[in-house]
């Protein structure tokens, strides 16, 4: 029962979602293409390698997925269609060419940090059979993006309204904010390890740009992604009660809701910052001064040195 406890919220959006009006049948595509992506690109090379990082490769080709099954699929305005799908598209491609790349260069010869880490909460939470806890935390990640992670794409696609609403286009904004805050962060980093590695400086700390008022910048700017396209889900949400029964309706909406508590577990306890600070307190010497005057990941002002 251990094992398949992290399937439960998941198996339910299936539920919710293969009862709705508007989504069975989009739901049930997205379901067989997701589990057939993760069984070839994730599950077998977890099997035959042992490794979990196959997940960074699946995982995001997913989300372009969802990006592919909605410009085909979606039913609502041709270009709120567009635009959803479009993102999606990009964001996943991004991410997952990206890792396809390390694939290439032999970087997932070894486990990531974050997944070493991910066998130390089993350890402590008692899974022994390392193998079987392995192959439910990638199908967890493929059922998330059958699910609550496809919603703002296919929310968004259903609304057949040619205008965009004020509260739609403040989510967009929003949404090309964030990932530019993503970005700038990820580029900031880059450019102090190559200085450091030009230099011959080894286990620094990098506390320059937006690294001064959090200490993951990157995983705050891919949190506030997802929260913008949930706000700019609303309108279309709100559309839906006229089509859909009035607790699948309201599901939905809280459903929407449950992205951002999702997205923010990930970003911050499971593959995010707490992994990654475990090991960055072992290997920098300066970290745990760092830590003790930058927030960990909502951006403030820095606590005086």
């Amino acid at each position: 029962m251990k094992y398949i406890k992290p399937l439960y919220p998941f198996l339910l959006g299936g539920l919710l979602l293969s009862f709705s009006t508007t989504f069975s049948q989009l739901f049930i595509i997205n379901t067989l293409a997701q589990l057939l992506l993760f069984g070839l690109v994730v599950c077998w090379p977890i099997w035959k390698t042992g490794r979990l990082a196959y997940v960074d490769i699946g995982w995001p080709m997913g989300l372009a997925l969802i990006g592919f099954l909605n410009l085909y699929f979606g039913e609502g305005y041709v270009w709120r269609v567009r635009i959803v799908s479009f993102i999606y598209l990009f964001i996943g491609l991004r991410m997952g060419l990206g890792a396809l790349q390390l694939w290439q260069k032999g970087y997932m010869k070894k486990e990531f940090p974050r997944y070493q880490y991910q066998r130390r909460r089993w350890e402590r939470a008692g899974k022994t059979n390392i193998p079987l806890a392995m192959q439910i935390d990638a199908l967890v990640q493929g059922l998330a993006n059958a699910t609550f992670l496809a919603l703002p794409a296919f929310i968004i696609g259903a609304n057949t309204n040619p205008t965009f609403s004020t509260v739609e286009i403040v989510g967009l904004v929003l949404w090309g904010m964030a990932y530019a805050f993503e970005s700038i962060a990820d580029a900031q980093k880059i450019r102090f390890l190559r200085k450091m590695s030009g230099l011959g400086e080894k286990r620094k700390v990098c506390d320059v740009g937006l690294w001064q008022y959090s200490r993951h910048p990157n995983y705050f700017g891919e949190w506030m992604v997802w929260n913008a396209l949930v706000l700019a889900s609303v309108p279309s949400w709100l559309v839906l009660a006229e089509r859909e029964p009035l607790v699948i309706w309201l599901l939905l909406g809280l459903g929407l809701l449950f992205v951002s508590r999702l997205m923010y577990l990930s970003l911050v306890y499971l593959t995010g910052a707490v992994p990654s600070e475990y090991y960055s307190l072992q290997k920098r010497p300066d970290y745990k001064a760092y830590t003790e005057r930058v927030n960990m990941f909502f951006p403030g002002r820095p606590k005086h040195r």
